[in-house]
């Protein structure tokens, strides 16, 4: 799920370049949609987006570590515990 969750972060971050690129180039040029202070306000949300998605996605990656870890702890306590089993 992190691998979802930073592909979606990457792609808002891009959009967010794309919007800041309109408001250098619609200033100057007739005939583009809005205004500069649209596209900076349009820029900033989908830059803060993507940087929270990226968090929530470094965060889903650790969380799935540790359970994988402490899974494979149990496991191996498990193999333990039977070989230690005395014999009658």
């Amino acid at each position: 799920m992190a691998r979802n969750l930073y592909i979606l972060a990457g792609t808002l971050l891009l959009f967010a370049l794309i919007s800041c690129g309109m408001t250098l180039i619609g200033n100057g040029q007739t005939g583009l949609p809005g205004n500069g202070s649209l596209w900076k306000t349009t820029s900033l949300f989908l830059t803060l987006g993507g940087l929270v998605i990226a968090l929530f996605g470094v965060m889903t990656a650790m969380f799935e570590q540790v359970d994988r870890r402490a899974e494979e702890r149990r496991f191996q306590e498990r193999l333990g515990m039977r070989s230690r089993k005395p014999r009658s």
